[in-house]
């Protein structure tokens, strides 16, 4: 039953922020896993799409530090690192609140982790990356290209190609609304 509600919860909050993006005109950054493709949404265009390199094991949710996925859900850029190693880093606040809750009924995390990642997100501040479930997630550059494709060998995050993460650090200010689907 909580399996229904979670996507219950991500398609009605996918919905509302359609309807956001379209009245406020704010940049959106749409993350298709499956599809290995990143969009930069402005009103209803694709200001960029470009290919992405992911964890691993980039088929399911991140669940815990070290699992090799990639979280799937809402977020938002919280942070920019701008001498970054991997060129330019935009953090994701990964963990969510709806992280945390699955992982506390789960007991992979602490009442008391659970409560320091609330207070994060309400706060608008970056939520505790040294958890149980991982933290440091974002979009970065230095993607590793195989056969002209981007590989799938991050801890969790979103590889871009340099040029890529470049035009997309223009746009991509902290706030910026990121959705990352299965």
């Amino acid at each position: 039953m909580n399996f229904i509600y979670s996507y219950l919860y991500y398609f009605l909050y996918f919905i509302i922020i359609i309807i956001l993006w379209m009245v406020l005109l704010v940049y959106i950054i749409n993350i298709l896993k499956k599809q290995r493709c990143l969009q930069l949404i402005y009103g209803n265009q694709i200001v960029l799409s470009c290919g992405i390199g992911l964890g691993p094991v980039p088929e399911k949710p991140k669940t815990r530090e070290g699992d090799g996925k990639t979280p799937e859900g809402r977020y938002t850029v919280c942070t920019r690192n701008e001498r970054s190693k991997y060129t330019l880093f935009l953090g994701l606040n990964y963990p969510s609140v709806l992280d945390a809750q699955q992982a506390f009924r789960q007991s992979i995390i602490t009442q008391e982790q659970l409560k320091a990642i609330c207070h994060a997100h309400v706060n608008g501040l970056r939520p505790p990356w040294d958890t149980p479930l991982g933290g440091q997630i974002g979009i970065h550059g230095g993607g590793v290209e195989e056969d002209g494709v981007l590989s799938d060998n991050t801890a969790g995050c979103i590889a871009l190609r340099d040029d890529d993460i470049k035009l997309l650090w223009n746009y991509a200010e902290t706030g910026t609304p990121v959705i990352i689907l299965p």
